[in-house]
């Protein structure tokens, strides 16, 4: 009988004895749950498709249906504001595939499993904010790597690149975090379904579908001041040139805004759906 990868991961899990809430195996234990995360995402298909797939094809058929027509009138390629768009849509969507993964295991009592073996009780979600990290990176590297292709650059040198790439990362973290929050509180899926929806809403009243202007005028200050847009913005500046202060403030306040108020909830809810 074969076992499965979250059966590997667990036998690998160092054998202790005696007192397990030390920094000293909160590390080792991490890193060997957050492989095990990595892996689980990188099997399953609907994750792939979510982070990666989805996203690519969306950056294809936007550019090829409205690239022309977004470039004469904003004056400056379609891509500078839809391959930062798409590739938030990838970090928001592979969040939401982890948190069906998170139900999943809870459901088949995984998490209560986990919970009673002698590893660190902190290393369960650690490992998932760790695993959430690796992964927004690489779907982020991929996503910009299909915009490449297409012809985004990176204009404004390799040190602003580099920052670029640190916008979709905290982002991410932000939404993971409420994701998480959600999913654990949740018995049933209706929850995250519903921030499914609201993240696809305001992928289409963003300034990375179209420009701030094409919008009417009473839905202007909705979409300018909206998340995901001034991640957008920050990343557009960063990439081609502009803006960058006022819009990487914002998607930090948003981020961080985010991250403390959902983050002793995702704690708390993790710690109910371990023990039930």
């Amino acid at each position: 009988m074969t076992q499965t990868d979250d059966q590997v991961a667990a036998a690998n899990l160092p054998v202790v004895h005696g007192h397990t809430e030390t920094w000293r195996l909160l590390v080792p234990q991490t890193v060997i749950q957050t492989r095990r995360l990595l892996l689980r995402w990188w099997r399953d298909p609907l994750t792939m498709v979510q982070s990666l797939v989805f996203p690519a094809l969306l950056l294809i058929v936007l550019n090829t249906v409205l690239g022309k027509q977004i470039s004469v009138f904003s004056g400056a390629s379609a891509l500078y504001g839809s391959v930062p768009m798409v590739a938030l849509v990838g970090v928001m969507s592979g969040s939401l595939a982890g948190a069906i993964t998170l139900g999943r295991e809870r459901d088949q009592g995984l998490l209560a499993r986990l919970w009673v073996l002698p590893v660190h009780r902190a290393s369960g979600l650690a490992s998932r904010i760790l695993a959430e990290g690796v992964r927004i990176l690489l779907c982020t590297m991929v996503l910009f790597g299909v915009g490449m292709l297409l012809g985004f650059r990176f204009e404004q040198g390799l040190l602003a690149g580099i920052a670029l790439f640190g916008v979709p990362l905290l982002y991410g973290l932000g939404f993971a975090t409420l994701v998480t929050a959600c999913a654990v509180f949740s018995a049933k899926a209706a929850l995250v379904e519903a921030v499914s929806l609201g993240s696809s809403i305001m992928m289409f009243f963003s300034t990375g579908f179209v420009p701030l202007a094409a919008y009417p005028r009473w839905a202007q200050p909705i979409v300018a001041h909206q998340p995901m847009s001034y991640a957008i913005d920050a990343m557009r500046g960063l990439s081609l040139g502009g803006a960058v202060r006022t819009p990487l403030l914002a998607t930090v306040a948003w981020s961080v805004g985010a991250i403390v108020v959902f983050a002793v909830p995702a704690a708390v809810g993790y710690r109910r759906a371990s023990r039930s």
